[in-house]
């Protein structure tokens, strides 16, 4: 909905043009940008007609055109220097190891190489390694699904960040769907379950100030005193990992008191009698025991929440990135359903509402292209989480398949967020490995590239978006024309499929197109996508953004509320809530949520040789590593990067003070911090924040300590299941 209007003395005109901000994060923010005569963006501010966005950016977007406009963007095509291995380099240095192409250099000859690594290895040997670097529908999966389905490279699957809750939350409920935030306001409780709301979700704190205002009380659960914990009524610093342990023990007291609520359980749910049998197992004192609380708080925050109406649950997925997170999401997840939560305005829970956007990916992603490949087949499927033992070690097996020969990195800093740093290094430093990677900056992950490919911005492409953190579709237009010869992902992966020689007319789709095939409208011009059947093309682009319905109900507060899981089916085999999975009963799994110590923590095996838990956090005004280069962002973050936050007991046993420099160390890997010692954590729990390697002091960031091993549930990522041991360096 670009919009031209002139300055406030009535001269030089400029334009408005409504975007969306496409980072990983729930909030997906309408951003209003307003471009000068010359096509230069000179402002970014959020919609003040969105009602989450509410017409504020946070701290990270607030200065977007500094990312835009940086003079570190990569402008061109790069191609590695004959003689240069691959490996990290210094910041500022990394042009000595590239020279600039054209556009047409660089795609022919990475469709060359790629067409000889199929011919020689097969096509699976090729890995495409992607995430959210973009959640806009066309930049996170359109083009390049289409491009890598055809070619019949393997497939990704892409568990690193949300899979292990997502599959949780579905066992009990079968959609991802949730308390809408505009309803926030009612709850006369709210319980943040490891959710730093203040940090990554900023968009939801208004909605919580205002119940607050309203009588409700604050509570947050996490084993760090996060911005919103030093803002909470009760923090409770959980130990790490125990999250399902104290879920189950909630759920001991409330059914011990007779506080659940009989009517709904028997309407609604299934395998009632079965997860009351295993509850009896997990009476408090137990339950204080693993958790690092005592009995009495866990029969206060149990009856405090099964007696407050509304009651809702901010769950994030922090939780589930421990071994066994999969069951802790459950676990939480059944809480609202145990008390009848759902049926009241204002109450239930959050944890992504990603599910109620019900798009056309069949046609935008186009797997039925892998038939057309030459496999005639859908090809293997790849665990990111395992990146380095991808590089390093898949293929050893026949039974595997083809040893990874081609890497093309997009959307992700692989080299910085995957877990087992070293690992992931050893592997992108094969010299027998292709590496292409479609960055906007010179990151950890472009050190090890063959090519490097300049990225468009969310200002600079058109894109379709759903969220994660609310009910709005958003049409994100083109505000500016891509800086130098950046290319959108649906370029890029376009033109690479004409080279390849692929003749479906699909990849000749325009942006355009493939906003429509998202969208799926009918003859009448309206979607046919479940919610958005009140949304047409032309509606969406001229409004910016829409509410979803479902069966004719709003999802904004102001109309009939909507409650999901309130009455009805859900969409879970059963066609109720699940306590009891058949499915997971099934697969040879535990059908009830249980409490396991993860092999990492102070209660598994490893605890003797390395006796304290490890958080490696994800930096406030960062977004995972992007921004962590920007200079404004880096000053907001100054007094803990590279910082190792320790309580004073575990520092005064190891003759560590405030200052000192410190090595943080495990079986995979060091790394050497400087030492701030903090109430932010409890005795046993030391924490530290991702950064970019090439960053940090030694070119490591946390990852170095983290492993490969996978969640219960999903088979993500464990970061916050490691044990380290520290030392004065």
């Amino acid at each position: 909905m670009p919009v031209s209007t002139s300055d406030s003395h009535g001269s030089a005109p400029f334009r408005i043009v409504h975007t969306v901000c496409s980072h990983d994060c729930p909030d997906s923010c309408a951003v209003l940008v307003t471009v000068n005569a010359e096509g230069r963006a000179v402002k970014v501010e959020g919609d003040p007609s969105h009602p989450v966005t509410q017409g504020f950016l946070c701290g990270k977007v607030a200065k977007y055109l500094d990312r835009v406009y940086s003079p570190q963007r990569i402008l061109q095509p790069l191609k590695r220097k004959a003689g240069v291995a691959k490996g990290p380099l210094t910041k500022g240095r990394e042009m000595d190891a590239f020279e600039p192409v054209s556009w047409d250099e660089a795609l022919d000859a990475i469709a060359a190489r790629l067409k000889q690594v199929a011919e020689d290895y097969g096509p699976e040997s090729i890995l495409p390694y992607s995430y959210a670097g973009t959640i806009g529908v066309l930049g996170y999966g359109s083009m390049d699904r289409r491009f890598f389905h055809r070619l019949g490279a393997s497939q990704l699957d892409r568990t690193i960040c949300a899979e292990a809750g997502g599959q949780a939350w579905n066992l009990v409920y079968g959609r991802k769907l949730g308390t809408p935030n505009e309803d926030f306001p009612k709850a006369k409780l709210i319980v943040a379950w490891g959710g730093n709301i203040h940090g990554t979700n900023i968009h939801l704190w208004p909605f919580v100030e205002q119940a607050r205002r309203n009588g409700a009380r604050l509570i947050v659960i996490d084993p760090y005193r996060t911005r919103t914990a030093a803002l909470a009524d009760w923090h409770i610093p959980i130990r790490p990992g125990t999250d399902a342990a104290l879920a189950m023990g909630m759920m001991h007291v409330i059914l011990r008191e007779g506080l659940e609520d009989r009517p709904y359980i028997d309407e609604m749910t299934h395998g009632f009698a079965e997860l009351a049998d295993r509850a009896r197992e997990y009476t408090p004192e137990k339950v204080a025991a693993w958790t690092g609380l005592t009995a009495s708080e866990i029969e206060q925050l149990a009856r405090e929440y099964a007696t407050t109406r509304p009651a809702v649950l901010r769950m994030n997925y922090g939780v589930q990135r421990s071994q066994n997170g999969g069951t802790a999401v459950r676990a939480i997840a059944m809480l609202p359903a145990l008390t009848g939560a759902w049926k009241h305005a204002g109450g239930g829970a959050q944890l992504s509402m990603s599910g109620a956007f019900r798009w056309n990916s069949k046609e935008i992603e186009r797997p039925d292209l892998m038939l057309a490949s030459p496999l005639k087949r859908a090809a293997r499927v790849v665990n990111m989480s395992r990146l380095g033992h991808a590089l390093t070690e898949l293929g050893n097996e026949p039974k595997e398949g083809p040893r990874v020969h081609a890497l093309f990195v997009y959307n992700s800093n692989a080299a910085a967020v995957a877990p087992n740093q070293n690992a992931v290094r050893r592997g992108l430093e094969r010299e027998d490995l292709f590496t292409v990677v479609h960055e906007q900056f010179l990151t950890d992950t472009t050190d090890f590239a063959d090519y490097v490919l300049p990225a468009t911005t969310f200002l600079e492409h058109d894109d379709i978006q759903g969220a994660y953190g609310h009910y709005f579709v958003q049409r994100s237009h083109q505000a500016i024309a891509p800086l130098g010869e950046a290319r959108s992902n649906v370029w890029l992966f376009g033109q690479l499929a004409k080279r390849m020689g692929f003749t479906e007319a699909c990849f000749r789709d325009t942006p355009e197109d493939m906003i429509r095939q998202a969208l799926n409208p009918g003859e009448n011009g309206h979607s046919r996508n479940a919610g958005m059947e009140h949304i047409t093309p032309e509606l969406l682009a001229e409004q910016g953004h829409i509410a979803l319905r479902f069966q004719g109900q709003s999802t904004v507060a102001g109309h009939m509320p909507f409650l999901p899981f309130s009455q009805g089916a859900v969409p879970t085999p059963s066609g109720r809530i699940e306590f009891f999975s058949e499915a997971l009963k099934a697969a040879g799994q535990d059908p009830l949520p249980s409490f396991v110590p993860p092999v990492e923590s102070r209660l598994g095996p490893d605890a003797g040789r390395f006796p304290l838990e490890f958080l490696p956090r994800k930096a406030d005004n960062y977004m995972n590593t992007t921004f962590a280069n920007m200079d404004g962002h880096r000053r907001m973050e100054a007094k803990t990067n590279h910082r190792l936050e320790i309580h004073a007991t575990d520092a005064l046993a190891r003759g560590i003070a405030d200052g000192d420099a410190v090595r943080v160390w495990n079986d995979r890997g060091s790394l050497e911090l400087t030492a701030l010692v903090s109430d932010r954590v409890a005795t046993g729990v030391v924490a530290g924040r991702l950064d970019w390697g090439k960053l940090s002091p030694g070119g490591q960031n946390v990852n170095v300590l983290t492993s490969e091993r996978l969640t219960d549930i999903g088979k993500a990522a464990t970061f916050y299941s490691t044990l380290v041991e520290v030392a004065k360096a």
